[in-house]
């Protein structure tokens, strides 16, 4: 079977997630990329998508494999099942490497799901190196109420609450993340996505000030419930928020007939332990492997 490559284009979402969705059923039995996080993706301001995607087409007219390159930093290559084996996969990836070059970057990352076997094996045999782990973690929809601290309320977001939650969302996040995102990037791929839950995204209000946040999505698909983002700002932290957040959170997925409450933490948060005590435990997890270029 012929293929032909060209970039991505905004109509190509739909197929993309599509893909990412084929893999993940195959490896763990449901999906649980949300919806629109690929077009949130595609419309991030470090991806140009003439020069920073690939789409892969069989001659069917099937999507087989895409990639993208954000910054020069970052790579994305995912593989139809149906066409896993023919080559497609390297072929992505040396245009990965080749556009980070470009980039003048002099290195390179890529997060793999621990169950592609065939991603996991290439990367290996190209010389990449583990630089992190991410681990997807649930809890229960069960249980008592959340339990706040004298001075503190919650409530779910509202539209006027989008820059203070950006800006307690990256004070968080900078103890750990390589760069600050901007306020259009960060709402882009989060509150201004489509499937944004303002309803299930709780924020915890000390005075007139938001100290903390959760933001879910939802995944009309999936029995979770899903916590894309979790901050607490510093000055409030030991003071149970995190915990009165995500039990906000989980309480509204249940009524809401979803069975857990998920979220993906990063190894170099150092928040795994945190989460564990909060009563979370591993579902499932990825690598992230870096190369030299």
């Amino acid at each position: 079977m012929d293929f032909t490559t060209r970039p991505a284009t905004l109509d190509d979402a739909p197929a993309i997630q599509q893909l990412i969705a084929a893999a993940e059923q195959l490896w763990h039995g449901q999906v649980q990329t949300a919806a629109g996080a690929v077009a949130a993706d595609l419309r991030r301001p470090l991806i140009t998508l003439d020069l920073d995607t690939r789409v892969i087409e069989a001659t069917n007219g099937d999507l087989a494999a895409w990639a993208w390159v954000h910054g020069g930093r970052r790579a994305q290559i995912d593989v139809h099942p149906s066409y896993v084996g023919r080559g497609l996969g390297t072929q992505l990836l040396d245009w990965a490497e080749e556009r980070a070059r470009e980039h003048d970057s002099d290195w390179l990352a890529q997060t793999v799901d621990d169950a592609d076997e065939a991603g996991t094996a290439l990367l290996r045999s190209r010389g990449y190196d583990v630089l992190a782990t991410n681990w997807l973690l649930e809890r229960p929809v069960t249980g008592d109420a959340p339990v706040l601290p004298d001075g503190v309320t919650l409530r779910p977001f509202a539209p006027e609450d989008a820059r203070a939650v950006h800006q307690v969302v990256q004070d968080a996040f900078d103890e750990w993340q390589p760069r600050r995102h901007g306020y259009e990037e960060w709402a882009g791929t989060s509150i201004e996505r489509s499937s944004f839950d303002p309803e299930l995204s709780p924020v915890a209000v000390a005075g007139d000030e938001i100290v903390g946040a959760v933001i879910s999505l939802d995944l009309p698909d999936s029995p979770d419930g899903y916590v894309d983002q979790v901050a607490v700002r510093r000055d409030q932290r030991g003071r149970g928020l995190a915990r009165a957040l995500l039990t906000y959170a989980a309480l509204g997925a249940g009524r809401r007939g979803k069975q857990t409450l998920t979220l993906w933490t990063h190894s170099g948060t150092g928040a795994l332990a945190m989460y564990q005590r909060l009563g979370m435990s591993v579902r499932r997890s990825t690598t992230v492997y870096r190369t030299s270029l």
